[in-house]
């Protein structure tokens, strides 16, 4: 074990945050002769998160920073050549290391920008190059995608229960798994919705204004409620919000009520108070009468405590008077789907034939949902006066027919053609052989997106409860091809 856990793990190099197949693999290939044979990737997911009707893409810019840093470094090589297989000698022989030692990144990356709204089965990100290098990639993709998409997802749900005007500060980092994932979850639910964050080095890492009050221990290390705020308000003048539940929570809001009428007498205000336990909505309530009957009607109340999208909605409907929620466990770990589910398949290869025809792929199930789609995919999304109507996968190696049919890759017989000509394309350009041909927008923009996409989607889609299901499909040539594909690969047993 290392003496320095942390600073030890994370050095320059984070080539090796990866599987161990992936490197076995790709050994593998370099044997065969396989390694420079162009092959097309895609990463996606099969079905939106927390039983609902969409997702946001997030966790790209993790990615791209890790894949222009895509090195082997001497102390990489040096670990990868102790190891040993099952009869004691090397696991990887010298020449790969060499080769290793001298690779580049060159595969050309087309992903889904930040902030996007996406639904299962799309292509999140579409890597296109040498077999090698596309498939060493894939753990570390999905790692930076899928949490970063699930956590901005969790945010944007509870975006959408607190409404366009309160405050959500995310509170969650003691109860993240490790720093990393603090980090990370922090970032995806400022992007997802969050205004704010307790976590003060993603504040710095990322931009994220950072947001706190005090804890119970501040009101304990005092002899009485009214002098710890009395000296909280002290060092903070101008930027209090009282924890008031550590005794008597009510009696709490009179104590800083009283603190409050001291401020206002020396030309500060009290920001607001916290409450973390408790019958929320009847504490608000009476917080409310207590504040506004002492003429403090803009003294914010703020409320933590395992909250979630499902009990905000609750608060909400029994006419809790909240209007800043602090959100930590169950948004920072995604408490009731701690994983996305992402998958990454191979689609096709390049023919071997000297031509610049592909061999098409495809993973066959028992499940149809679980049958990949074969061809180099993109994602085109048609519109209508401005607002999302459907999303059709094509193979762009192919041409498209003049009149576009959509079909459900669940149910064929579920068609939709396409009338609408206002649509975008979603897969942009990020790595062109290897160099990175997009700017990452900044992450409050990559914010604005998220918002704007969520509440262009009916709010059918958006709801909790049985979302309906938004219109994605394939191409209908796409469609039979794939068909046609799964019937050549299917072993056919005699009835």
């Amino acid at each position: 074990m290392p003496e320095q856990p942390l600073s030890a793990l994370y050095r320059p190099s984070l080539t090796l945050l990866t599987d161990l197949y992936q490197l076995t693999m790709a050994y593998g290939y370099w044997r065969q002769g396989m390694q420079d044979r162009e092959a097309v990737f895609h990463l996606y997911f099969r079905k939106a998160p927390f039983s609902g009707g969409y997702a946001v893409a997030a966790g790209l810019a993790y990615a791209v920073d890790w894949l222009e840093n895509l090195r082997f470094s001497e102390d990489d090589l040096t670990y990868l050549g102790s190891l040993r297989g099952s009869k004691g000698t090397a696991l990887f022989e010298q020449g790969f290391l060499d080769y290793l030692r001298e690779l580049r990144f060159t595969c050309d990356v087309d992903a889904v920008a930040e902030g996007t709204v996406v639904f299962g089965n799309e292509p999140l990100i579409r890597i296109q190059g040498p077999l090698l290098q596309a498939q060493l990639v894939e753990t570390a993709l999905l790692t930076l995608v899928n949490f970063q998409t699930l956590i901005a997802t969790k945010a944007a749900r509870i975006r959408e229960a607190v409404g366009p005007t309160d405050q959500i500060l995310e509170f969650g980092l003691r109860r993240a798994q490790g720093f990393d994932g603090g980090l990370s979850a922090t970032r995806a639910a400022y992007l997802g919705g969050a205004d704010g964050t307790s976590n003060v080095l993603a504040g710095q890492q990322f931009g994220i204004p950072v947001k706190g009050t005090h804890a119970h221990s501040w009101v304990m290390a005092f002899e009485g409620e009214e002098e710890a705020f009395e000296k909280y308000a002290a060092a903070f003048p101008d930027d209090s919000v009282f924890l008031v539940d550590t005794y008597d929570t009510l009696e709490g809001v009179r104590n800083a009520i009283r603190v409050a009428e001291r401020l206002r007498q020396q030309g500060h205000e009290l920001g607001g108070i916290r409450l973390d336990s408790g019958d929320l909505t009847y504490l608000s309530v009476q917080a409310r009468k207590l504040l506004d009957a002492a003429g403090f009607p803009k003294v914010r109340i703020v409320a933590s405590n395992d909250l979630d999208e499902q009990l905000v909605t609750a608060l909400k409907l029994e006419g809790a008077r909240i209007d800043t929620w602090g959100i930590g466990t169950k948004l920072v770990t995604a408490y009731d789907q701690p994983a996305l589910g992402g998958v990454y398949k191979l689609a096709a290869m390049k023919k071997t034939d000297g031509s610049d025809g592909w061999d098409y792929t495809i993973k066959l199930s028992e499940q149809l949902a679980k049958t990949s789609i074969p061809g180099i995919l993109q994602v085109r999304r048609f519109y209508h006066d401005g607002k999302p109507v459907a999303d059709m996968l094509y193979n762009t190696a192919e041409p498209l027919p003049e009149q576009l049919t959509i079909v459900d890759p669940l149910d064929p017989t579920r068609r939709r053609p396409v009338k609408s000509t206002e649509f975008r394309e979603l897969l942009e350009p990020v790595f062109r052989q290897g160099q990175r041909v997009l700017e990452v927008p900044a992450l409050a923009a990559s914010r604005q997106k998220a918002r704007e996409e969520v509440t262009s989607l009916d709010p059918s889609i958006r709801r909790f409860l049985n979302p309906h299901t938004y219109p994605v499909g394939l191409e209908k040539g796409l469609h039979d091809f794939r068909t046609q594909l799964i019937l050549e690969k299917r072993p056919q047993r005699p009835a």
